[in-house]
């Protein structure tokens, strides 16, 4: 019985947008959600749940550099 909110963030940390989902569901499922609403930045701060190709990709597509550590799964940094 627990909830996250996914946010959106201006640089001074005042929510733009945010979304909640259960305890249960992926970090993944707020990134999706999220991306297509992002604002125009230079890059995006994220924590390491955050950290999928897909994700990255979809940063850099809108000239947003992602900053987010690598899962220990990861190959290259």
């Amino acid at each position: 019985m627990n909830t996250k909110l996914h946010a959106v963030t201006d640089r001074n940390g005042r929510p733009i947008r945010f979304f909640m989902t259960t305890g249960r569901i992926s970090d993944y499922a707020g990134a999706a959600t999220l991306l297509d609403d992002l604002p125009a930045a230079r890059w995006l701060l994220a924590d390491l749940s955050y950290d999928a190709d897909w994700f990255k990709d979809g940063l850099e597509g809108k000239g947003i550099k992602p900053c987010t550590p690598g899962r220990r799964s990861r190959k290259s940094p």
